[in-house]
């Protein structure tokens, strides 16, 4: 999780930078500084000078920053200020051209984004289950039961729209809208249910559960190194039918059984070829016996995409995104989602990668942060780009730039509201990981 962790965020720390970077050169600005983390104190990794610029990589892993000469920012440096401009400095420049410095990280993170999900896109192509082949219906999650959903449920449609894919019945644009309806066939006969007005709510403090999954029968796929299944003889493709007397024919029910067999030693019925075979097979604690299931009820629509073709399909998934952000963040100003179950530090981002390394993972959760980066970064907040951004845009406005007091007032506002929310998303991911609470 760690590793993952720090070349995700330092892929995409670097690149922000370079499009501040790139701007300001383009424009004929002197770049001091260009830092991977944080010098703090003086203290830092490594660094060398090339040119103008000092390259280096500090000891504070919270993200990096460039230092553009005679530009206020958070290195504070009020002594450089107070010399005359000179013509390579931010300050010397037309606001037009530092406004595109501003926004230079913020872009550069966008097109990172888009070409991350057009590269996945051209890699491993788009797969989709046909919601058709859910002929034993779907699993619902607790929270799913808790609004209606039954076990063996089928999906009809969502809002009136028939269901085509499975996945799109449980897209996070779907949770997160209002008066969803679901239409469902359940022992023949259709029914309606629609989310209550809380759900998104409770959905955030759900967890990652799943809101329902479709209901499988199953074989043995993969067998889990030295784990129990294997350890006593199960092998791929063998189908469990029993344990003791219980008998079951869905991978729900099989799961169900587990948790009450928990860190017992029951007998598995098993049906291999034409042979039935029983194996005394330990469950762990958490109900587990160490195989990946599979199973032949579900259809797939699989579609390649062509280098180009990638590009459309990565540029729509890059402005789902960022609609998505905000549709979060008017969710949280509203009070309907709960700050702490939605706002990730280091910690709670280093959970979605997972301990283990896959590729198309890394760079999907990569490609989410960079456009969430963005989002963040363009926030009219002092001291971030989009704090920068309104300054500028007020400078156009009135025709002439803020004082340098006012502009050093207002970076020490920002700072103080950076700290701060920093502080409060740490805690909150130190609070869930010692409660165990995501």
């Amino acid at each position: 999780m760690a590793a993952q962790l720090i070349a995700g965020i330092s892929i995409l720390v670097i690149l922000h930078e370079l499009g501040h970077f790139w701007a300001a050169r383009a424009f004929g600005i002197r770049v001091e500084k260009f830092y991977l983390f944080f010098d703090a104190w003086g203290k830092k990794l490594y660094s060398k000078k090339i040119g103008d610029t000092e390259w280096g990589i500090g000891w504070l892993p919270l993200g990096g920053y460039v230092k553009i000469a005679g530009m206020i920012d958070e290195s504070m440096d009020k002594e450089q200020m107070k010399l005359p401009a000179e013509p390579w400095e931010f300050r010397s420049k037309p606001a037009w051209q530092r406004l595109i410095v501003m926004v230079g990280g913020v872009v550069m993170n966008v097109v990172a984004g888009i070409c991350i999900f057009a590269m996945l896109t051209y890699t491993y192509g788009e797969h989709k289950t046909f919601n058709r082949s859910l002929k034993y219906g779907i699993v619902p999650s607790k929270l799913a039961e808790e609004v209606g959903f039954k076990r063996g449920d089928k999906l009809v449609s969502l809002n009136g729209n028939p269901i085509i894919y499975f996945e799109d019945a449980l897209s996070t644009d779907v949770i997160m809208g209002n008066n969803t309806v679901y239409a469902i066939e359940r022992d023949s006969e259709k029914l309606d249910i629609k989310l209550p007005p809380d759900f998104i709510r409770k959905y955030s403090e759900s967890g990652k559960e799943k809101f329902f999954m479709p209901r499988i029968t199953f074989y043995v796929g993969d067998l889990e190194p030295n784990n129990n299944a294997e350890k006593a003889g199960l092998k791929t493709n063998d189908r469990i039918i029993a344990i003791d007397t219980n008998t079951f024919q869905f991978f729900d029910n099989f799961q169900t059984l587990l948790k009450k067999y928990s860190d017992l030693t029951p007998q598995f019925t098993v049906l291999r070829s034409t042979d039935t075979v029983r194996l005394p097979i330990h469950v762990n604690k958490g109900g587990t016996i160490g195989f990946v299931p599979e199973t032949e009820n579900l259809e797939y629509d699989s579609v390649k995409y062509g280098f180009f073709q990638s590009f459309p399909s990565g540029i729509k998934k890059a402005v789902e995104t960022i609609s998505l952000q905000i549709k979060g963040w008017g969710k949280i100003f509203h009070g309907d989602i709960a700050v702490n179950k939605s706002l990730q530090g280091p910690i709670g981002i280093a959970k979605f990668y997972g301990g283990e390394w896959i590729w198309w993972r890394f760079w999907t959760f990569t490609a989410l942060i960079s456009l969430g980066l963005a989002f963040m970064n363009i926030l009219p907040i002092p001291a971030l780009d989009g704090g920068h951004v309104v300054l500028l845009l007020i400078e156009m406005i009135i025709g002439r730039p803020l004082s340098d007091k006012w502009l050093e007032r207002i970076q020490t506002i920002g700072m103080v509201i950076l700290l701060t929310l920093m502080v409060l998303i740490f805690g909150n991911d130190i609070w869930q990981l010692i409660f165990n609470k995501q």
